[in-house]
Protein backbone atom coordinates (compact mmCIF):
# COMPACT_ATOMS: atom_id res chain seq x y z
CA UNK A 1 0.00 0.00 0.00
CA UNK A 2 0.97 3.11 -0.67
CA UNK A 3 0.02 6.93 0.59
CA UNK A 4 0.36 10.12 -1.68
CA UNK A 5 -0.16 13.69 -1.44
CA UNK A 6 -0.11 16.41 -2.74
CA UNK A 7 -0.50 20.35 -2.41
CA UNK A 8 -3.95 21.69 -4.72
CA UNK A 9 -3.50 24.32 -6.44
CA UNK A 10 -5.85 26.79 -5.13
CA UNK A 11 -4.53 29.76 -5.87
CA UNK A 12 -4.72 29.35 -9.72
CA UNK A 13 -8.07 29.23 -10.28
CA UNK A 14 -7.80 28.49 -14.23
CA UNK A 15 -5.56 25.38 -13.50
CA UNK A 16 -8.10 24.07 -11.25
CA UNK A 17 -11.09 25.29 -12.76
CA UNK A 18 -12.65 21.14 -13.47
CA UNK A 19 -12.64 20.49 -10.09
CA UNK A 20 -16.02 21.86 -9.47
CA UNK A 21 -17.42 18.76 -7.82
CA UNK A 22 -16.63 15.46 -6.16
CA UNK A 23 -16.55 13.57 -9.45
CA UNK A 24 -14.22 15.83 -11.24
CA UNK A 25 -11.79 14.80 -7.79
CA UNK A 26 -12.30 11.09 -8.39
CA UNK A 27 -11.71 11.25 -11.82
CA UNK A 28 -8.26 13.18 -11.47
CA UNK A 29 -7.56 10.11 -8.41
CA UNK A 30 -8.50 7.65 -11.54
CA UNK A 31 -6.09 9.41 -13.86
CA UNK A 32 -3.48 9.52 -11.87
CA UNK A 33 -3.04 5.92 -12.34
CA UNK A 34 -2.45 6.08 -15.84
CA UNK A 35 -1.23 2.52 -16.43
CA UNK A 36 -4.24 1.02 -14.84
CA UNK A 37 -6.68 3.67 -17.18
CA UNK A 38 -4.54 1.63 -20.68
CA UNK A 39 -5.02 -1.93 -19.17
CA UNK A 40 -8.97 -1.03 -17.74
CA UNK A 41 -7.88 -2.64 -14.50
CA UNK A 42 -8.78 -0.28 -11.88
CA UNK A 43 -7.83 -1.15 -8.12
CA UNK A 44 -9.99 0.46 -5.60
CA UNK A 45 -8.79 3.80 -3.80
CA UNK A 46 -9.45 5.77 -0.62
CA UNK A 47 -8.98 9.60 -0.77
CA UNK A 48 -9.83 12.60 0.40
CA UNK A 49 -9.13 16.53 0.25
CA UNK A 50 -7.77 17.88 3.51
CA UNK A 51 -7.08 21.51 4.98
CA UNK A 52 -3.94 22.50 6.60
CA UNK A 53 -2.53 25.58 7.73
CA UNK A 54 -4.53 27.47 4.94
CA UNK A 55 -3.45 24.91 2.06
CA UNK A 56 -5.48 22.31 0.34
CA UNK A 57 -3.94 18.73 0.05
CA UNK A 58 -5.51 15.41 -2.34
CA UNK A 59 -4.18 12.70 -0.19
CA UNK A 60 -4.48 8.99 -2.08
CA UNK A 61 -4.12 5.54 -0.42
CA UNK A 62 -3.72 2.85 -3.32
CA UNK A 63 -2.12 -0.43 -3.84
CA UNK A 64 0.43 0.64 -6.37
CA UNK A 65 1.88 4.17 -6.80
CA UNK A 66 0.28 6.79 -8.69
CA UNK A 67 2.48 8.90 -11.69
CA UNK A 68 3.75 12.31 -10.25
CA UNK A 69 3.11 14.23 -13.10
CA UNK A 70 -0.35 12.69 -13.39
CA UNK A 71 -1.22 13.48 -9.82
CA UNK A 72 0.50 16.99 -10.20
CA UNK A 73 -2.33 17.62 -13.00
CA UNK A 74 -4.19 20.41 -10.28
CA UNK A 75 -1.36 20.42 -8.09
CA UNK A 76 1.61 22.77 -7.39
CA UNK A 77 4.81 21.75 -8.89
CA UNK A 78 6.63 19.49 -7.23
CA UNK A 79 4.15 19.21 -4.58
CA UNK A 80 3.32 15.20 -5.26
CA UNK A 81 5.20 12.51 -2.87
CA UNK A 82 4.06 9.12 -2.36
CA UNK A 83 5.57 6.86 0.54
CA UNK A 84 5.68 3.00 1.21
CA UNK A 85 2.77 2.33 4.31
CA UNK A 86 3.26 -1.04 4.91
CA UNK A 87 5.35 -0.52 7.47
CA UNK A 88 3.50 1.88 9.12
CA UNK A 89 0.41 -0.97 8.86
CA UNK A 90 2.72 -3.60 10.20
CA UNK A 91 3.84 -1.43 13.34
CA UNK A 92 0.35 -0.97 14.70
CA UNK A 93 -0.47 -2.93 17.53
CA UNK A 94 -3.51 -3.75 20.15
CA UNK A 95 -3.78 -0.84 22.88
CA UNK A 96 -2.35 1.65 20.73
CA UNK A 97 -3.83 5.05 21.68
CA UNK A 98 -3.94 7.08 17.90
CA UNK A 99 -4.87 10.19 16.85
CA UNK A 100 -6.85 10.06 14.12
CA UNK A 101 -8.83 11.44 11.13
CA UNK A 102 -11.43 10.59 8.75
CA UNK A 103 -13.83 12.37 6.47
CA UNK A 104 -17.44 10.52 6.64
CA UNK A 105 -20.79 11.05 4.77
CA UNK A 106 -22.77 9.92 7.79
CA UNK A 107 -26.40 9.20 6.54
CA UNK A 108 -29.26 6.32 7.14
CA UNK A 109 -31.10 4.13 5.43
CA UNK A 110 -34.77 4.22 6.20
CA UNK A 111 -37.21 1.02 5.03
CA UNK A 112 -40.03 1.59 2.55
CA UNK A 113 -41.39 -1.64 3.27
CA UNK A 114 -40.88 -5.09 1.70
CA UNK A 115 -39.59 -5.16 -1.99
CA UNK A 116 -38.76 -1.24 -1.95
CA UNK A 117 -35.47 0.18 -1.70
CA UNK A 118 -34.42 1.85 1.44
CA UNK A 119 -34.09 5.89 1.37
CA UNK A 120 -31.18 7.16 2.45
CA UNK A 121 -31.03 10.56 4.28
CA UNK A 122 -28.56 12.49 5.43
CA UNK A 123 -27.79 12.81 9.40
CA UNK A 124 -27.77 16.29 9.70
CA UNK A 125 -27.41 17.50 13.59
CA UNK A 126 -23.90 17.38 15.25
CA UNK A 127 -25.70 14.36 17.65
CA UNK A 128 -26.65 12.05 14.61
CA UNK A 129 -23.40 12.83 13.36
CA UNK A 130 -21.34 12.00 16.09
CA UNK A 131 -23.18 8.87 16.42
CA UNK A 132 -22.86 7.63 13.37
CA UNK A 133 -18.90 7.35 14.28
CA UNK A 134 -19.33 6.05 17.71
CA UNK A 135 -21.78 3.13 16.57
CA UNK A 136 -19.35 1.91 13.89
CA UNK A 137 -15.93 1.93 16.17
CA UNK A 138 -16.00 -1.40 17.26
CA UNK A 139 -17.11 -3.19 14.54
CA UNK A 140 -14.16 -1.72 12.40
CA UNK A 141 -11.27 -2.76 14.89
CA UNK A 142 -10.95 0.34 17.61
CA UNK A 143 -12.88 2.18 20.24
CA UNK A 144 -13.43 5.65 20.82
CA UNK A 145 -15.11 8.25 23.85
CA UNK A 146 -16.96 11.18 22.63
CA UNK A 147 -15.33 13.54 24.78
CA UNK A 148 -12.23 12.28 22.12
CA UNK A 149 -13.67 13.14 19.51
CA UNK A 150 -14.27 16.41 17.52
CA UNK A 151 -16.52 17.36 14.73
CA UNK A 152 -14.16 19.92 12.62
CA UNK A 153 -15.58 20.61 9.67
CA UNK A 154 -19.16 19.93 8.76
CA UNK A 155 -20.82 20.82 5.55
CA UNK A 156 -22.03 19.44 1.95
CA UNK A 157 -20.02 18.88 -1.20
CA UNK A 158 -21.72 18.38 -4.70
CA UNK A 159 -21.11 15.02 -6.93
CA UNK A 160 -22.35 15.37 -10.88
CA UNK A 161 -22.88 12.30 -13.19
CA UNK A 162 -23.47 12.57 -16.80
CA UNK A 163 -27.23 13.06 -17.34
CA UNK A 164 -28.23 12.79 -13.86
CA UNK A 165 -29.30 15.43 -11.71
CA UNK A 166 -26.51 16.53 -9.60
CA UNK A 167 -27.02 15.46 -5.76
CA UNK A 168 -25.68 16.99 -2.53
CA UNK A 169 -24.08 14.95 0.05
CA UNK A 170 -23.33 15.56 3.79
CA UNK A 171 -19.65 16.09 4.60
CA UNK A 172 -18.32 15.52 8.50
CA UNK A 173 -14.40 15.67 8.80
CA UNK A 174 -13.61 13.97 12.58
CA UNK A 175 -10.61 14.14 14.25
CA UNK A 176 -9.60 12.94 18.11
CA UNK A 177 -7.85 9.82 19.85
CA UNK A 178 -9.12 6.67 19.23
CA UNK A 179 -7.63 3.17 20.75
CA UNK A 180 -6.75 -0.08 18.50
CA UNK A 181 -9.00 -2.69 20.10
CA UNK A 182 -8.63 -5.41 16.78
CA UNK A 183 -5.46 -4.97 15.35
CA UNK A 184 -6.52 -7.06 12.28
CA UNK A 185 -9.80 -5.90 11.56
CA UNK A 186 -8.07 -2.09 11.97
CA UNK A 187 -5.68 -2.31 9.52
CA UNK A 188 -8.39 -3.75 7.14
CA UNK A 189 -10.27 -0.72 8.26
CA UNK A 190 -6.93 1.63 7.50
CA UNK A 191 -6.92 0.12 3.50
CA UNK A 192 -10.43 -0.61 3.09
CA UNK A 193 -11.93 2.46 4.69
CA UNK A 194 -15.40 2.50 5.91
CA UNK A 195 -18.60 4.26 5.55
CA UNK A 196 -20.82 5.85 2.10
CA UNK A 197 -19.65 6.73 -0.81
CA UNK A 198 -15.85 6.10 -0.58
CA UNK A 199 -15.27 6.60 -4.27
CA UNK A 200 -16.13 10.40 -3.65
CA UNK A 201 -13.72 10.98 -1.21
CA UNK A 202 -15.00 9.56 2.23
CA UNK A 203 -14.29 6.86 4.25
CA UNK A 204 -9.99 6.99 4.51
CA UNK A 205 -9.52 7.22 7.93
CA UNK A 206 -5.49 8.24 8.57
CA UNK A 207 -4.10 7.89 12.19
CA UNK A 208 -0.45 9.23 14.29
CA UNK A 209 0.87 7.35 17.79
CA UNK A 210 0.41 9.51 20.70
CA UNK A 211 3.16 10.03 22.26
Amino acid sequence: MYLSRVEIDVKNRRKIRDLSHVGAFHNWVEYSFPEEIKTQERSRKLWRIDKLNGKEYLLILSSGKPDIKSLEKYGVDSSGQTKFYGDFLNSLQNGQKMSFRIVLNPVITKSQGSGNKGLVKPHVTVEHQMNYLLDRSEKNGFVLKEEDINIVERGYVELKKANEKPIRLVRVVYEGILTIKDIDVFRTTLIKGFGKKKAYGFGLLTVIPVI
